[in-house]
């Protein structure tokens, strides 16, 4: 697949604060990438510095292997973006809008325009100001998505939408994603959505990607362990990679890091004991690690 983003030795700092750390990554052609931290972690600094909307304190960002700052209009009509407060122009209406920015887009999907204007109920005759966070929010990702962008970034892009719309969103994206082979990054509160789509992971914790990877790898990288044995399990218990755990006598709950199959038997050998392993979803995982 071909390379979209490339980022090399990334450091971001605002005064004496430190933002980001020493970020590596590449996103590929048709990559969707869930990008998870809490709050404060760095998550739109990120993507404001992807987007080349903030320069790097060292280190650098290539989109289509132009450093970010420094993209063309042409490669900046090949990136689709949802901020988390839309920069709509209130005075227009949906129509006006939609009809002004399509006539600046070599590749605008007019037919899915359309398609998504009715399913999402778009009032196209209504000034914006007027219209509610939700139909706002849903404009902007009809402007990010018909276009047909090569890469699509989206920060928070669903916080005002109903769950049904949401649903319809992810839909829409999930179907971009493998007809088109956009590259996605996606960043959102709502994990489980970012479940339902996301291909790969990053994970921002003190500053840093703590994880990128493929989400099945970080689905067995990361479990719950729940021993049980008929003999109290000693006060000192130590799992090589344990982020986390609660003893209770003869059972204890660890959570691990770098876990294969391989080291049940293991464990069960040591320590006289039943293992169960536990693999958990992309939220539980996101709290265990930021636990």
């Amino acid at each position: 697949m071909t390379s979209i983003v490339h980022i090399t030795n990334l450091q971001r700092r605002m005064g004496k604060q430190s933002v980001l750390q020493n970020i590596n990554s590449e996103v590929r052609q048709g990559d969707v990438i869930a990008l998870l931290g809490k709050n404060g972690a760095g998550k739109t600094t990120l993507l404001e510095t992807i987007l080349g909307l903030a320069l790097p304190t060292a280190g650098e960002v290539r989109v289509f292997g132009t450093l970010s700052h420094e993209i063309t209009s042409t490669e900046k009509q090949r990136i689709g973006f949802v901020p988390q407060q839309d920069e709509l122009l209130e005075q227009l209406t949906p129509r006006e809008h939609l009809s002004l920015f399509a006539q600046f887009q070599a590749k605008w999907n007019n037919t899915l325009c359309e398609r998504l204007c009715q399913s999402w109920e778009i009032p196209l005759n209504t000034r914006i100001s007027k219209l509610s966070l939700g139909q706002r929010q849903k404009l902007s990702i009809i402007l990010a998505l018909c276009h047909q962008p090569d890469l699509l970034i989206l920060d928070e892009p669903v916080a005002s939408l109903d769950p049904i719309a949401r649903r319809q969103f992810l839909t829409e994206l999930i179907s971009i994603a493998l007809d088109q082979q956009t590259a996605i990054i996606f960043s959102s509160h709502i994990v489980t959505d970012m479940e339902r789509v996301a291909t790969k992971v990053w994970l921002l914790k003190d500053h840093q990607l703590c994880w990128q990877g493929e989400l099945d790898m970080l689905k067995e990288h990361v479990v719950r362990l729940h021993i049980s044995a008929e003999s109290p399990l000693p006060t000192n218990l130590v799992i090589a990679n344990s982020i986390r755990h609660v003893y209770q006598g003869k059972t204890a709950m660890f959570t691990v890091t770098g876990w294969h199959d391989a080291l049940k038997h293991t464990l069960e050998q040591q320590l006289q004991a039943d293992v169960r392993v536990e693999y958990l979803n992309l939220e539980d995982i996101f709290l265990e690690l930021n636990a």
